[in-house]
This record gives C-alpha cells, sequence and structure tokens, in this order.
C-alpha cells in the first residue's frame, strides 16, 4: 500500500467518524427515549466488546478456530469477574495466565 493511498484512507475514515457524529446530534431526541431504544443503546457497547473479544480470542490469522494461551486468559478472567474481583486484577490475572502458558510452549 502506497503512502498515498493509506493517506486517503486515513483521510475518509476521519470523514466517516466526523458524519457519524454528526449524525448522532441530528437524530431526534424522541427517537432515543423510548424505553426499547435505550435498552438497546445501553447494551450494544456490551455487545460490540463481546465481538470484539471473541473474534480476538478464538481466530487465527487463516479464519480458523484455535484454542490456546489467549482463550485461557480469558477464561481466568472471567473467572475473576465472577469472584468479583477489581478490573485491574482481573487484566492481570487473565495476562499471567496466558503469559505463563506461553512460556510452558502454549502456541500464540
Amino acid at each position: 500500500m502506497t503512502d498515498s493511498v493509506l493517506l486517503v484512507a486515513v483521510l475518509l475514515a476521519c470523514l466517516l467518524s466526523f458524519l457519524t457524529k454528526l449524525a448522532g446530534h441530528l437524530v431526534p431526541p424522541r427517537l432515543l427515549l423510548g424505553p426499547l431504544s435505550s435498552r438497546a443503546l445501553t447494551l450494544l457497547p456490551v455487545c460490540l466488546l463481546a465481538g470484539l473479544v471473541a473474534v480476538q480470542a478464538f481466530a487465527a490469522p487463516g479464519g480458523h478456530l484455535v484454542l490456546d494461551a489467549r482463550v485461557a486468559g480469558l477464561a481466568a478472567a472471567v473467572v475473576a469477574l465472577l469472584l468479583r474481583a477489581p478490573f485491574l486484577v482481573v487484566i492481570l490475572v487473565a495476562a499471567a495466565v496466558a503469559a505463563g502458558l506461553r512460556a510452558l510452549g502454549w502456541a500464540a
């Protein structure tokens, strides 16, 4: 990818981001205040984050499903969350489990 193509791609992404934010300001408030839309807008970031975590934890470059140290780290994070650990502790537990398994020879 040449520098000019990359620059155009970044500028288009900036423009799209700006237009998306502008569209959010132009939506009439009555469309956002209903109970259904309010609930959906509350859950949307959680769903998007869960999707990103799943793709990063289970996907390999070829589009194949993999079970490696990332999945074990994610499982450890879920256990820490269920035990109501603080968020920083959850991150540290997940990182320690994944790093420990990689040090023992697990791939990824």
